[in-house]
């Protein structure tokens, strides 16, 4: 007894002396989660009102007020191709999940088979050669690896990690649908807006027009003046032309955004007045973006995959144990493989240990190593970005309410001087050039107001985005700062 087992041990002693040839010593991530309680950002914040209630809804686009507009966000969440390819590549990630998960339980095949031959009497003399032989065969094999050090589960939790932020990502991508179909759709009133403005301006040259026909019939003006004036009726033609174009090309835009054609768009009547929230920030930012920004929340679900990733790799180094068994009927003729003596099993558990590959383990650990400092990378910047978004956005649309402020003032002034101006020109006292001059101030006053509403609106969406576009975060969620002790923890 003593002789069977002393060989044993010391091919134990041997396999565990052997195996400090392949180590993951060295190894380890460098990257670290920014703490959101670091990134400053309460003098870029402060002076905005707080509250609650400030984080947008989910169908935070009905607070806009166009009943068109909730429409169409609403048929474009229904399904469009960009959806459409979030949502495969989620259910993508999710066959993943599913076949690592596979791949931690056993296995268990049945198999049947004939097998003949006729093996020549020049090779093998008689009774077997010359003849033709088979054997027929049921069998039932079971295989089982054994997760001694919980790689497999590693790999399947980091398999549902990437899982979680494919899900994420197709919420995003509905989020920012709704986002780029309300800022389309507050172009497209825009645009009518500015149609309606080279309206108006068309019908001031045109008065212009009239009266200075009328000062040159007087001998008041020349034809100069007269040409001049018909080149600003003109001019104004080809800016309501433009106008319309603009229309027709907005359209089109929302109409593909929708998932639809071109005709989609021609359906579409002219936008109401949309009206923005008041400027309201939500209590506790930075840190309640965490939860509220899809883009954050899928990157420290990759952040969580890539250290599971590098628990599954680190098992790789430690001993292995497969269990694998048959049991099966086997007989040269057909009538004996049901009987007893047909019978036949198998039992071979087995142990293996890496002792040399050339570096291939390690290789494999150190990349995933670098996947998780590239993951805390993109966290890291993520955070970053969505918080300068926020800020950005704040800043500017606190400047735009005054710059609004003053071109209302400025344009209500640009219009009693027109006129005025236009007064004195038809009664002879004013001249040419001064009543020119007022109007194309009136135009550009006008202009720059409208393209400041606009701005407004568009801005007023991109901050519901930035804060979230209503996203919520499952409780499930990871955080990034305990992705990364997990990681430590492998080391």
């Amino acid at each position: 007894m003593r002789a069977i087992r002393l060989p044993a041990t010391l091919l134990l002693g041997s396999v565990v002396a052997l195996s400090g040839c392949v180590t993951s010593a060295g190894l380890s991530p460098n990257g670290k989660a920014i703490d959101p309680a670091h990134l400053k950002a309460a003098r870029s914040l402060d002076g905005t009102p707080l509250s609650s209630a400030a984080w947008p809804t989910q169908n935070w686009w009905t607070g806009l007020g166009d009943p068109q507009l909730d429409g169409l966000i609403g048929d474009a969440l229904q399904g469009t191709p960009d959806l459409d390819i979030a949502a495969a590549r989620a259910r993508q990630a999710a066959a993943a999940a599913n076949a690592a998960d596979a791949e931690r339980m056993p296995s268990l095949n049945a198999k049947g088979g004939y097998a003949g031959i006729r093996a020549p009497s020049s090779i093998l003399p008689a009774p077997t050669g010359g003849r033709y032989s088979a054997i027929k065969y049921l069998s039932l094999g079971f295989n089982y690896d054994v997760d001694l050090w919980g790689g497999q589960r590693a790999a399947w939790e980091a398999a549902l990690g990437q899982a979680n932020a494919a899900e994420v990502d197709r919420q995003a991508a509905a989020i920012a649908l709704s986002t780029n179909v309300a800022r389309a759709y507050s172009e497209l009133g825009h645009a009518f807006a500015v149609r309606d403005l080279s309206r108006d301006e068309l019908e001031r040259s045109q008065r212009m027009l009239s009266l200075s026909q009328k000062r040159m019939d007087a001998g008041l003006d020349s034809k100069v003046q007269l040409q001049q004036t018909q080149s600003q009726v003109a001019s104004a033609r080809q800016q309501q032309a433009a106008a319309e174009e603009q229309i027709a090309s907005d359209r089109i835009a929302l109409a593909v955004l929708l998932g639809q054609g071109p005709d989609r768009g021609l359906t579409l009547q002219r936008p109401n007045a949309l009206k923005p929230d008041a400027l309201r920030l939500p209590a506790n930012l930075p840190a309640e973006l965490l939860g509220r920004r899809p883009d954050i929340v899928a990157a420290r679900w990759r952040v969580e995959a890539a250290s599971k990733d590098i628990q599954a790799a680190k098992t790789q180094f430690y001993p292995n144990l497969n269990l694998s068994a048959m049991i099966g009927l086997a007989s040269l003729h057909s009538s004996d493989l049901l009987q007893a003596p047909s019978r036949f099993y198998q039992i071979a558990p087995a142990t293996s240990l890496p002792l040399f590959d050339g570096g291939r383990l390690r290789a494999n650990l150190a990349s995933k190593d670098a996947d998780y400092d590239l993951a805390i990378a993109q966290y890291n910047k993520t955070l970053v970005n969505a918080l300068g978004e926020v800020s950005d956005d704040l800043g500017k649309l606190r400047s735009l309410e005054q710059q609004l402020v003053d071109q209302r003032e400025a344009r209500d002034i640009a219009k009693s001087n027109f006129e005025l101006a236009m007064q004195r020109y038809g009664e002879g006292v004013g001249n040419y050039l001064d009543a020119l001059s007022v109007q194309q101030q009136l135009l550009l006053a006008e202009r720059q107001l409208a393209d400041l509403e606009a701005q407004r609106i568009d801005l007023s969406v991109q901050l519901v985005q930035a804060l979230g576009g209503g996203f919520q975060a499952d409780p499930a969620t990871p955080s990034a700062p305990l992705a990364q002790a997990n990681a430590a923890a492998v080391h």
